[in-house]
């Protein structure tokens, strides 16, 4: 479960859909599809077209999974930075309706100015 109090997700990496989608693909309804996917080191991040699942690898083995699903229907803000010179991170932040704010961080390669256009097409 994500921790909405600290809730962040450090250095997502963008990985394959297919990655994401051998993550999650059970858990999605039907016209469902994932458009980006992200990593940490066991983590993953994926955004479909209907919400955001956020998936915490839990224990030794990895078998254990937390799955978070945030439907884009309950964000009523969010706000994208850019990477910068000392600052190599992209970030995202969210504010979710009744629960709070959730913060993403990426690695600097990430494009933000496409992955606003492609968030505001689903929330706004």
């Amino acid at each position: 479960m994500i921790d909405f109090k600290n809730a962040s997700f450090m250095k997502l990496k963008e990985t394959s859909n297919d990655e994401g989608a051998g993550m999650v693909g059970d858990l999605l309804i039907d016209g469902e599809q994932i458009m980006s996917s992200f990593r940490t080191v066991r983590d993953m991040v994926i955004f479909t077209n209907k919400r955001i699942i956020a998936v915490n690898v839990q224990g030794i083995s990895g078998k254990k999974r937390d799955y978070t699903s945030l439907p884009y229907s309950k964000i009523q803000a969010f706000s994208v930075e850019s990477a910068g010179t000392f600052d190599l991170d992209a970030e995202l932040e969210l504010w979710f309706s009744g629960l709070g704010k959730v913060r993403f961080e990426f690695s600097s390669k990430f494009d933000v100015k496409a992955f606003n256009r492609f968030l505001g097409s689903y929330i706004l």
